[in-house]
């Protein structure tokens, strides 16, 4: 069974094929586009990268077309992506203006191009459908929640593999097990031993951090939407819900530049006013810019906070693990993050850490009581895991 993967952006076109066939995992070919300008030509030069590479005869080789889809309005888990489906996904443009348009813009190109393929999204809300009612909720009114003011939590792709891949590397197969099955059976597969309790922080241009209780999410630091949460690459994060109004009056902004900065100006970008790469704001903080090194303070700062809630939710934490562009890389993020953590029983060994990058490693002392670890990041593969068991089970 061979599942193509597709990472749709606003001008880029990012995929990986895998074969899932007789029990194998294999990824038999990525590649990507970047500064697209025409959606259509992008698409048939990934089929035609497919086709010489030797991976696909033709389409009807793919047994399905997987997307790393975010949100929609009265969708979740994993679906086949019709019309009715898109149309969900549109209703919530809104919520996520980055990334929604142009899924639902992509995924209306690949069904003109592939008509006879089928194209199953995995949403990103999916791996929270289980947390608690009280961690769903904000202090607004009804009719605001039921329209979809609400904590939805994303990332679910890479959390839900941070969440399978720690329980195997910690021994605990029945975790792991139960995180597998999520979405077959509600999480109800029993779990053996004592409780797994596993903070996991996605770190990257966009950022959140999700508590973990024997494979099941318990909450994620986004909540209605993907700008909020830890500060992002140039998306705010956590503001105030008064600050838009006050804003606007303050410095004369329309709602529409007020969602525009907050989109583009905003996060680290703002913060640091040199860049919404952390690699130029890590440059010029060690040249001595004052805003860059605050701008680094204040996403360890969110970080440890987020941190500081999961322990009290999970009461506690077996592992701590890092993941994504800056958690898989940047180990004085991580140093930062750690840091005089000592009466937590948590202790970073500072020569491991140091010398692990991009590879799955633990990085604390043997002394501490909660395993610090660097496991990097698939999101597609479980894209594809879930449309193989959607496949199976229709």
């Amino acid at each position: 069974m061979k599942v193509l993967v597709a990472n749709l952006g606003s001008t880029s076109l990012k995929w990986r094929l895998f074969d899932l066939s007789g029990g194998t995992e294999r990824m038999l070919h990525k590649g990507g586009f970047e500064r697209v300008t025409d959606y259509p030509k992008a698409i048939d030069d990934c089929l035609a990268q497919l086709k010489d590479a030797g991976q696909i005869d033709s389409e009807q080789d793919l047994a399905a077309v997987g997307f790393k889809t975010v949100i929609a309005k009265g969708l979740s888990g994993c679906v086949r992506l019709d019309e009715g489906a898109v149309k969900a996904m549109e209703a919530f443009n809104a919520i996520a203006p980055a990334h929604n348009p142009a899924y639902v813009s992509g995924v209306r190109l690949f069904a003109q191009r592939v008509p006879q393929v089928p194209l199953v999204g995995l949403f990103e809300t999916a791996f929270y459908q289980w947390i608690p009612e009280a961690a769903q909720r904000y202090g607004v009114p009804e009719a605001w929640f039921e329209a979809g003011v609400r904590r939805w939590g994303f990332h679910g792709a890479s959390h839900k593999f941070i969440a399978e891949r720690s329980a195997e590397l910690l021994g605990r197969e029945d975790v792991a097990n139960r995180a597998r099955r999520l979405y077959v059976d509600s999480g109800k597969s029993a779990v053996q031993g004592p409780p797994l309790r596993v903070i996991s922080l996605h770190l990257g241009g966009s950022s959140s951090i999700t508590g973990i209780l024997n494979g099941v999410a318990v909450g994620n630091s986004l909540g209605m939407s993907p700008q909020s949460g830890l500060p992002h690459n140039n998306r705010v994060g956590d503001l105030d819900s008064f600050a838009v109004p006050f804003a606007m009056r303050a410095l004369g902004l329309s709602l529409d530049e007020v969602e525009r900065q907050m989109c583009k100006e905003g996060g680290l970008k703002g913060l640091s006013g040199v860049s919404n790469d952390i690699r130029d704001i890590d440059a010029a903080a060690k040249s001595g810019d004052a805003r860059a090194k605050r701008a680094l303070d204040f996403f360890v700062h969110e970080a440890r906070r987020w941190i500081g809630a999961y322990l009290v939710q999970l009461n506690g934490a077996d592992a701590i693990v890092f993941t994504a562009g800056i958690g898989e890389n940047r180990s004085e993020i991580r140093a930062g993050i750690c840091s005089d953590l000592g009466h937590l029983g948590i202790e970073l060994d500072p020569q491991v850490n140091a010398a692990t990058r991009a590879t799955e490693a633990v990085i604390s002392t043997p002394r501490s009581a909660v395993r610090l670890m660097v496991i990097p990041t698939n999101e597609e593969l479980v894209v594809a895991r879930e449309v193989k068991r959607f496949l199976e089970n229709i």
